[in-house]
């Protein structure tokens, strides 16, 4: 009987159709190895939801298969899951310095202590059962980012997690293009690429743009400065820093996350901060104004984190005042223009001079653009190739991007989450689906809350509830009490006394009506109170709230 081929199944549950919650299996010969596990951030139906992670159904149902998992580096959308994943699986993970540093930090949250981490340097090569997997220095928005070259006996498969191209970057530590082109020249099997920024022509600034933007502000400004920005990017915090320290200024660290990453890096010596620099948020007041900044939370628009609360007067201590210069060093993440609008707005309206990437230099993107991506392409030459990490447009547009450096489009997938993409040296093809989909976390419960729950909140978000309490007697089943009537966020009952008269007379006789016909099931009797109540009041209103009988027995 003939041996069947070796195969490689790669499976994303995450990261594709969308932004964020990054997770993809990798199967060979029977095993299992992961690499990065993510979260994202509710979409504004999501009501209540605190955030969202990857469906690992098909993970808890291999358990015993799964060798390992591969973090390319420490943002929330790479590892934010981990906690709830480890809690169902048993796996060692393998990542760099800070991003080992900030997953323990997550997993001391999470009272979560039997986890083995295994620290790694770009360069090194860690073997799991069938996988070798090699750490290749890449560069992003975050320190001690890498890409991975997973290597079988079948072939190579280059992951490049999120990247770009920077030839100045902060740290010297440019990403190792030599090794990618050794690797494509040896034949790279597969690649899958970070396609983000696939729509922006050209390349992306390097990270010391931003440095000298930075030195600008600072020269020019006799005022206190207000720097936000997104807490992982230890490289915007080190720049932020020494313009402080070029400038004569203290330096102020708020946020719980900024705090906790600021911490992490510094001891591990990525975050370089000079002595007696930084100052405790309680002594602010004694040193002028020109010689303070404050390092926050809250490029997003975040309801909770530091720069909102400073702009709704509700941090408990630090406000805006008039000519404070405030300095948005991020991008909205899709999906957060109006909220980051809105504090910009509630920062003007206070009286700071606010400086966003519209009106300068102060950010830039961790993705690479078209010019980068083509480069990657072309020093790694895949035989197959899968775009991941973006919208389902991102993905076409990497495809199509592909496709123009000459590669065949059969040879390209793309995919969305939960489909098998099996690969031989032959071929490559579609092999059908895992289950996949969001998992939402909403306080301490985790996937409890669904798609019908979350239409009941929408519903009652947007047309409110009313409670309709009646007592009935237990021998003959007649109305002994009621009906009472409860509004919440569909009318103000004290001003609506007539409307909710005509309701309760409108269920009393429904009521009268089973009660003629001999009908003593609770169900129906709950029943014909919501429907004659939802057509009453839609003809009155033109609303239809939700509706919620209670029946009591005496």
């Amino acid at each position: 009987m003939a041996r069947k081929p070796d195969k490689i199944r790669i499976i994303p549950l995450g990261g594709l159709k969308e932004i964020g919650k990054n997770m993809t299996v990798i199967e060979y010969k029977d095993e299992m190895i992961i690499v990065d596990c993510g979260l994202s951030f509710p979409e504004d139906e999501m009501l209540g939801i605190d955030i969202v992670i990857p469906d690992i159904t098909y993970l808890i149902k291999n358990k015993d298969k799964i060798k390992a998992i591969f973090i390319t580096h420490g943002h929330e959308d790479h590892i934010g899951a981990l906690p709830y994943v480890l809690k169902k699986i048993n796996a060692p993970i393998y990542g760099t310095r800070l991003t080992l540093g900030l997953i323990e930090v997550k997993l001391k949250e999470h009272k979560l202590s039997h986890v083995h981490l295994q620290r790694v340097e770009a360069g090194d090569t860690v073997t799991e059962g069938e996988f070798k997997v090699e750490f290749i220095r890449g560069s992003h928005s975050i320190a001690d980012a890498c890409l991975l070259a997973i290597h079988t006996e079948l072939g190579t498969i280059l992951h490049t997690g999120d990247f770009k191209i920077d030839y100045t970057p902060i740290d010297d530590n440019m990403i190792d293009l030599q090794r990618i082109a050794e690797l494509g020249k040896k034949g790279i099997l597969l690649m899958m690429a970070d396609s983000t920024n696939v729509e922006r022509p050209g390349t992306t600034m390097s990270e010391r743009n931003v440095g000298n933007t930075f030195d600008n502000i600072f020269s020019n400004t006799k005022s206190r400065i207000i720097v936000a920005t997104f807490a992982s990017n230890v490289h915007r915090v080190q720049q932020i820093i020494n313009a402080a320290h070029k400038f004569n200024r203290k330096v102020v660290i708020s946020g719980r996350s900024m705090v906790n990453v600021a911490t992490v890096a510094q001891e591990l010596g990525v975050l370089l901060i000079p002595d007696d620099i930084i100052i405790d948020i309680n002594h602010m007041d004694r040193y002028s104004d020109d010689e303070l900044v404050i390092i926050t939370t809250g490029s997003q628009g975040e309801t909770m984190a530091g720069l909102s609360r400073m702009a709704t007067s509700d941090h408990r201590k630090l406000d805006i005042k008039a000519g404070d210069t405030v300095v948005l060093s991020a991008t909205p993440i899709p999906g957060n223009e109006k909220l980051v609008s809105r504090v910009i707005n509630q920062l003007f309206e206070k009286g700071a001079d606010v400086i966003y990437e519209s009106l300068a230099e102060v950010h830039v993107s961790g993705h690479a653009c078209q010019e980068e991506l083509k480069l990657i392409h072309q020093l790694a030459k895949p035989k197959y190739f899968i775009p991941v990490h973006g919208e389902f447009r991102h993905l076409k547009q990497h495809a199509k991007l592909a496709e123009t450096l000459g590669m065949d489009r059969e040879n390209i997938f793309t995919i969305q989450n939960g489909n098998i993409v099996e690969i031989t040296k032959d071929y490559g093809k579609l092999a059908g689906n895992v289950p996949t989909g969001p998992v939402l976390v909403d306080g301490l419960g985790v996937g409890d809350v669904g798609n019908i729950v979350l239409r009941d909140r929408k519903h009652l978000a947007e047309d409110g509830l009313m409670v309709v309490v009646v007592t009935i007697t237990k021998e003959d089943g007649k109305v002994a009490a009621g009906p009472d009537i409860i509004s919440r966020g569909f009318v103000y009952v004290r001003e609506s006394e007539d409307l909710i008269d005509e309701a309760k007379q409108v269920v009393r006789s429904a009521l009268e009506r089973c009660e003629d016909q001999n009908i003593r099931e609770w169900s129906v009797l709950k029943s014909a109170i919501r429907d004659v109540l939802k057509d009453f009041l839609y003809e009155k209103t033109k609303r239809r709230p939700m509706i919620l009988p209670v029946i009591m027995e005496v």
